[in-house]
C-alpha cells in the first residue's frame, strides 16, 4: 500500500490530504502556483472527490488557497493582518516591507452632507475636503478609502500635488490624530467597488468607518473598504474599564488605547 494511502488508516482522510497540500506550499510554491487537480489527489490517496473537496475547502476558507472557476485551485497571496491603530496606510505598508501607492478618484472641497457634518460636529453644509482613493501595496489594490476633513483645519490641502498623507498633513498642522471611534461591518462589494479592488462582485469586504480626534476636536471622518481576501482583522482586547464621556456629549465610549484605530 502506498505511504499516502496507509496514512489514511489512522487519521481523518481529509486532514491527510490537507496536510499534503500545506506541505507542497511549504516546499516553496509561490502565490499563483497551481495545486494538483482533484483527480490527481483522489488517485494519490485513494479517496473520494468529496474528501478532496473537503480538504481544499478548509484551505480556501483559511485563505491559503484560491479557486478560479474553470481553471483550478491555486496558492493564494498571503493576507495582511489589519491592526486597528492610528497610523497612515503609507506608514503601515512600509513597515511591512511593501511599496504603498494611491490613486485619487475624488479630491474636492464640498458642502458637508448631514451625516458628514454630524460626524465632524460641523454645521450642515460647512466646507469639507472630500477625498476618495484606491490604496495599493506592491501595485495590488488593497482598499478604497474616503476621507472628509474640515476645510478650515487644512485650508490649502488640495493646492499642491495629490501625494500627501491625511494624517501626515494633520500632524504638520499641529492636529496629530490622538484617538478614534471605529465601526466595523461586513460588506458585499458593489460592481464598481469590485472593479476597483480586482475582486468578484459581491465579494466580502471589511467596511470600517472612523471618526478621528485631536483632543476633543474631530479632525477626520473616513470610510475604508478593505478586500477580505487580503486582510485578517487583528484586535487587541482588554478587561472592561471605565467609560469615557466626551465633554458636551451625552454619548459614552470605551477609552481607547493611544495607538488604536484602523489603517487610514
Amino acid at each position: 500500500m502506498p505511504p499516502a494511502q496507509s496514512a489514511l488508516r489512522s487519521r481523518a482522510k481529509y486532514v491527510v490530504v490537507r496536510e499534503h497540500l500545506l506541505a507542497l506550499i511549504a516546499q516553496g510554491l509561490e502565490p499563483g502556483a497551481p495545486m494538483p487537480s482533484e483527480r490527481e489527489l483522489c488517485e494519490l490517496f485513494g479517496v473520494s472527490r468529496m474528501t478532496v473537496r473537503q480538504a481544499v475547502d478548509t484551505l480556501v476558507v483559511d485563505g491559503v488557497l484560491k479557486r478560479h472557476q474553470g481553471k483550478g485551485t491555486f496558492v493564494a497571496s498571503p493576507k495582511v493582518d489589519l491592526q486597528l491603530r492610528l497610523t497612515s496606510f503609507t506608514e503601515e505598508m512600509r513597515r511591512r516591507g511593501m511599496t504603498p501607492g494611491a490613486v485619487f478618484l475624488i479630491a474636492a472641497t464640498v458642502p458637508a452632507a448631514p451625516v458628514v457634518a454630524e460626524a465632524l460636529e460641523l454645521d450642515a453644509g460647512a466646507p469639507v475636503h472630500h477625498l476618495r482613493r484606491l490604496l495599493t501595496a506592491d501595485s495590488t489594490p488593497m482598499a478604497i478609502e474616503e476621507n472628509w476633513i474640515p476645510a478650515r483645519l487644512l485650508p490649502r490641502l488640495l493646492d499642491g500635488p495629490l501625494t500627501f498623507s491625511v494624517y501626515g498633513e494633520l500632524t504638520r498642522a499641529g492636529l496629530a490624530p490622538e484617538w478614534g471611534e471605529d465601526m466595523i461591518e461586513g460588506h458585499a462589494a458593489t460592481a464598481e467597488e469590485a472593479a476597483l479592488l480586482g475582486v468578484p462582485e459581491r465579494a466580502p469586504a471589511l467596511d470600517i468607518t472612523r471618526r478621528t480626534f485631536h483632543g476633543q476636536l474631530a479632525v477626520d471622518y473616513s470610510r475604508s473598504l478593505y478586500r477580505a481576501d487580503r486582510y485578517t482583522l487583528w484586535v487587541p482586547v482588554a478587561a472592561p474599564g471605565p467609560r469615557r464621556r466626551r465633554p458636551g456629549s451625552g454619548a459614552t465610549s470605551a477609552a481607547p488605547p493611544a495607538d488604536s484605530g484602523p489603517v487610514p
